[in-house]
């Protein structure tokens, strides 16, 4: 597709070709298993499933942070979940979530077991199980909620629209990365003047909004997405710098970034994490020979 070529809808849109781009193989216009396979169940009550994308990124932070302020039940098995390979469509990952979207978990700790899908549910689920990182009532908590659906509604613009179009569609485009692009600098614009009068997004205190926006926001302006820092001059939102540095610094998030990441060097790659002793024995570095 050329830059001067005009696309007409027809009246009915069929799927008849590959989209293209970087994932084309597994995207589809229905729902549903498309085979029979079992989740893993490990030793904890909480079983995820999941990979470090920043949706992934943000429960495995809340579960190491958790851990941190000493809520043992909060340990947790995370299973890999290759959506590159389709895993995702398993019967078994369908029956966690029917969107079959990462990340997925199950909460084992009841008479009954029980899904929990959608990042923001996972985050205000366990925020609520343990009584943590999420004010009880009132004002303060009503704030965080505005902030955590702040970023359900925003992050698609970043990631399913900027992102594809900067970094995974298969040619580059003007009109739709000038038109993703304003609107991730307008959000980061948003975020910036927020953190303008506040230190954390909500106000005074860490918590899951924070957990949620840092993941996809925090990355960004970090360098973390899409190659994509200097193109968005994210150097010049400077309290949101000075936010996600703070944030990053913190060592259950640098653990959080860690679990289910099956990409980059090769010591920050924890697969699966069954046991916090994993951080130490189990990174890919020690599991394969490095490359010669």
């Amino acid at each position: 597709m050329s830059d001067d070529t005009t696309y007409t809808p027809p009246k009915v849109w069929t799927w008849d070709a590959e989209s293209g781009g970087r994932f084309a193989n597994i995207n589809r216009p229905i729902a549903g298993a498309t085979h029979d396979k079992d989740l893993p169940v490990g030793k904890h009550p909480l079983q995820l499933y999941s990979l470090a994308t920043p949706n992934g990124v943000k429960v495995t932070v809340m579960l190491e942070e958790l851990l941190a302020l000493g809520h043992e039940g909060a340990e947790y098995d995370a299973w890999l979940v290759n959506i590159g390979e389709g895993e995702q469509f398993g019967s078994g990952f369908v029956g966690a979530n029917p969107n079959s979207k990462i990340p997925a978990m199950m909460d084992h700790s009841g008479d009954t077991p029980v899904r929990v899908f959608e990042s923001g549910s996972i985050l205000v689920h366990l925020a609520e199980k343990f009584d943590a990182f999420l004010p009880k009532d009132g004002a303060a908590r009503t704030e965080v909620m505005n902030w955590l659906f702040w970023q359900m509604g925003s992050a698609p613009y970043l990631g399913g629209g900027f992102g594809h179009f900067y970094a995974y569609a298969p040619e580059k485009w003007q009109y739709p990365i000038d038109r993703f692009a304003m609107e991730t600098k307008r959000q980061l614009d948003v975020l910036d003047r927020q953190l303008a009068e506040t230190t954390f997004i909500a106000g005074p205190d860490y918590t899951i909004a924070d957990m949620a926006i840092w993941a996809w926001y925090g990355q960004l302006v970090l360098g973390r997405l899409y190659d994509a820092a200097e193109f968005l001059d994210v150097t010049s939102y400077e309290n949101v710098l000075r936010w996600a540095k703070d944030i990053d610094a913190r060592p259950a998030v640098s653990r959080g970034r860690m679990v289910n990441r099956a990409f980059g060097e090769l010591h920050t790659q924890l697969r699966e994490r069954h046991d916090a002793g994993d951080f130490e024995t189990k990174t890919q570095d020690k599991l394969e020979p490095a490359e010669e």
